[in-house]
Formats: structure tokens, sequence, C-alpha cells
């Protein structure tokens, strides 16, 4: 019962995020309709983030649980480290906005630490198994974990960067919910058994150049260089 829970909990969550993801995106940042559709798209990824660990956890001890199974599994909890922790870290570089390197909040460093070694673990998991999905999927885990901790422990050299951040988490958020309703509710949707390995790492191969692109977009808008006066 609670695993239909927590599915059904999941999908719903998962859905609202992926529905209202350009509205941030798309409005005047630090608006009202930015704040606030904002903040309920953090809680439909923190719902997300929940409900995967749960159901990676169950089935990972699960008598019942076959090989592939776990592996899936296993891909799950990940989903809920990626979602949770770049979720946290959206928010938080918000929340310390005048950061000047050393940055002494444990639990930050947790997660980003966290978000690195589990994608480290999973991916060697993963060669291990011969399993695609999790042979290199979790080095989005590796990267992202990495830059976190490198700008939590340094400090930043160019103005308004924790906005940057700020959408590179957010963004690295609708990776995790995409690529999971590709693997898991796109085939059930269409009464499928599975779909191409290719369409697993889509959303990535997507948005990555998002990413990107909105990141070097403000770097130049907060950081334009002054032109030389010449006398």
């Amino acid at each position: 019962m609670f695993m239909d829970f927590f599915r059904w909990l999941h999908i719903a969550a998962g859905f609202l995020a992926l529905s209202i993801f350009w509205v941030p995106i798309l409005t005047k940042k630090g608006g009202k309709v930015h704040n606030r559709v904002g903040w309920v798209y953090v809680a439909s990824m923190a719902t997300v983030s929940v409900s995967a660990l749960y159901m990676g956890v169950y089935r990972i001890l699960s008598p019942q649980s076959d090989l592939d199974t776990i592996a899936f599994s296993w891909f799950l909890v990940f989903i809920s480290i990626l979602s949770g922790g770049t979720a946290w870290y959206g928010v938080r570089v918000l929340r310390f906005k005048k950061h000047q390197g050393k940055h002494r909040e444990w639990v930050d460093l947790l997660l980003s630490s966290l978000l690195l070694i589990s994608g480290v673990g999973i991916s060697i998991y993963g060669f291990r198994l011969g399993f695609p999905l999790l042979q290199w999927f979790p080095l989005i885990g590796v990267f992202l974990g990495a830059t976190q901790l490198y700008y939590w422990i340094i400090t930043p050299m160019k103005k308004m960067r924790w906005i940057i951040e700020h959408i590179i988490g957010m963004l690295s958020c609708c990776i995790a919910t995409v690529t999971a309703f590709t693997v898991f509710g796109a085939p059930r949707l269409l009464d499928i058994e599975s779909v191409s390995p290719l369409l697993w790492f889509l959303p990535s191969m997507i948005m990555t150049p998002l990413i990107i692109g909105f990141s070097k977009h403000y770097e130049k808008k907060y950081n334009k260089k002054k032109a030389v006066v010449s006398g």
C-alpha cells in the first residue's frame, strides 16, 4: 500500500514540476510570480526526491527483487540524490548571496559531497553490471557535485555569480525529473516494455546546452567589460 502511495505521489509531483518548470525561467527574476511558482517547483522536487528514495530503497531491500529491478532501483536512489541535492543547492545559493569562500554550513557541503560520491559509486556499479544508464548518467552527479563544492569553498570572482549557480541548480533538477519520466513513466504510458537507451540520455543532451546558454547569458549581463576610454 505504501509503495503504491509513493509511486503515485512521485508521478504527481513529477508532472507538476514539469508543467510549471518554464514559468520561473520566463517570468521576471525576483518577481512575485517567479518566487511563488519557484517555491512550488522546489516543493515538487523535494517530493520527487523523497518518494524516489523510498521506492528505490524498498525495492533494493525486497527479497522479490531480481538483478534488473535492483539496478533500476539504484537509479531511483540516484535520482533522489540528484533532484534533492540540486534543488537544495539552488535555494541555498540564494540564501548565501554574499558567500565569500570557505563556506561552513556543513549540510550544504554534505549534500554536494553526497552527490559527487554517489555519482562515482553508482557509475562504478553500472560498469560492473554493464548497464549503460548507470554507467554514464551518474557522471552528471560527479560533475555537479564537484562544481558545487568548488563554488562553496572559493570566493566567486565574478559579480552575481549566485544567480548563475541558482539557475544551474534548478535546471539540473529538471534533468533528473525528465530522465526519470523517460526511463519509467513514458514506457508505462505508451504500454511498451522499454525505450531506446539513447532516449535515456536525451534530456541531458538537451538540458546541458540550455544550462550553458543561460549561464553565459547572465555572466555577460552582469559582468560586462568596461570600455577602454582612449585619451
